[in-house]
């Protein structure tokens, strides 16, 4: 490590038109002669905290590992986990009291928030302050944005969705307080933009497009001064960066030029989002994987699919609409082609997770310093229940978690005990959340065998 005089501060950005590029941490900021030099990271500097909401439960019994208290042979579903199961742990039979009488809207809402949603189908809802919100006021204080929120459908439905619930309990995975829904984004253009840039309306944005080719073109000359005062490790880990930045911006191109090639109408579709599922889900945990590593933001959410989503998956061979096959009444080929669609969720999660694996930060990986859950409000979906939920904690709190295991309950543990175990490791203490009655912290201690 190249030390230096006067270290780089950790929020350094490079400003071009209309865009604002922060950096990932690098060697220059690390302060010389301090304990941060010699450690994989620093929880309060470096600690992340990220949601991914899977819709509509699973087959369990091809999710549940089987095995002991370690992560030996995956089951069929979290197969694709494999690479990175030493940074995993899985937690079975947690539920979601507060989610009954068993509603699509009420497990999405309850996800987050282990609240009861009031049951209204106008604006006088009323939900909670959700587990990444009281998180963002902890972790987002010296931030661009004290949260992302992402999601992949672009149509927000309103009004009465869910027998008798408002659309607002479906559309929404994060709300800021029990009366505040926060809108989730899926169109990557503009995440991108809120990230890198200033924002602006739509014509403003196309004009900006046809002045610069792309973001980095304008910061050139910073980018070259900035390098000469860096060390050579410094100048690659700015170099894969920017690159990193550089290829999200081009394929966000490729569809927009696709998308404008195209000549039928597609109203659900606006410029600028992939065709494909997957190409889509990959892009908007790119640019995940991009804010956190440059600081932009240290909480984020992501809603895979709305509830009761008929997307099809022909990519995998399921033809099928994703909502019907839930109610599978025990139809052994509509349970297969679900639990393809769970694998498939599961995959694109774990190809993130081998992405933030592979971004060295500090001593460690960007892995090491981000603590993911990845699950659903909803149990088994042929009964819409909320106990025995599929639960996935990945990453390394900073050096606290310890993965490679499988914590089973035996008796039914409220999802919010988790929640309230995340926030404690990220700094943003409370003594209870929602219907707590204790914590997880079996995933934060040394296996035994």
């Amino acid at each position: 490590m190249i030390i230096m005089k006067k270290s780089l501060p950790r929020r350094t950005f490079l400003r071009g038109i209309g865009a604002t590029l922060s950096l990932p941490l690098l060697d220059a900021m690390i302060p010389s002669l301090t304990a941060l030099a010699n450690t994989p990271a620093s929880p309060n500097k470096l600690q992340r905290l990220g949601f991914v909401y899977m819709p509509m439960g699973c087959d369990i019994s091809r999710w549940t590992p089987p095995g002991g208290d370690t992560l030996g042979e995956l089951s069929p579903t979290l197969m694709p986990l494999e690479p990175v199961k030493n940074k995993v742990a899985i937690v079975s039979n947690m539920e979601l009291k507060n989610a009954y009488p068993g509603t699509h809207a009420t497990s999405n809402s309850s996800f987050l928030s282990a609240a009861s949603a009031k049951r209204t189908e106008s604006t006088d809802y009323y939900l909670g302050t959700t587990v990444d919100q009281v998180a963002a006021q902890q972790l987002g204080r010296d931030t661009q944005l004290p949260s992302l929120e992402l999601a992949m459908d672009l149509l927000s439905v309103i009004g009465q969705c869910d027998n008798g619930y408002a659309c607002v309990y479906q559309n929404n995975l994060s709300w800021s307080s029990p009366t505040t829904p926060l809108p989730a984004e899926a169109h990557p253009r503009i995440v991108f933009e809120r990230i890198f840039g200033e924002g602006a309306d739509g014509a403003k944005r196309r004009q900006a497009l046809q002045e610069k080719t792309s973001l980095l073109d304008s910061m050139t000359q910073e980018l070259k001064r900035l390098k000469s005062t860096l060390g050579p490790a410094d100048q690659r880990r700015v170099d894969e960066y920017l690159e990193s930045v550089r290829n999200v911006e081009q394929r966000i191109q490729r569809a927009e030029a696709m998308s404008a090639e195209n000549p039928l109408p597609d109203v659900d579709r606006p410029s600028g989002v992939p065709a494909a599922y997957a190409d889509h889900a990959r892009l908007m945990f790119d640019l995940q994987l991009l804010a956190l590593q440059g600081n932009v933001t240290r909480v984020t959410t992501f809603q895979m699919a709305r509830e009761t989503s008929n997307r099809t998956y022909p990519e995998i061979g399921v033809p099928d609409a994703h909502h019907p096959l839930t109610h599978h009444g025990n139809n052994p080929e509509k349970i297969a082609r679900m639990a393809k669609i769970n694998r498939f969720h599961v995959s694109l999660f774990a190809e993130f997770l081998q992405k933030l694996e592979a971004t060295p930060e500090g001593n460690g990986t960007l892995l090491d310093n981000v603590l993911y859950l990845y699950g659903s409000g909803m149990g088994n979906p042929n009964v819409h229940d909320h106990t025995n939920l599929p639960i996935i904690v990945a990453g390394g709190a900073a050096g606290k978690m310890q993965g490679g295991r499988h914590i089973r309950f035996k008796e039914p543990t409220p999802l919010a005990n988790l929640n309230l175990t995340l926030l404690d490791k990220v700094g943003a203490n409370m003594d209870r959340f929602a219907d707590s009655n204790g914590k997880v912290d079996q995933l934060f201690e040394p296996l035994s065998f």
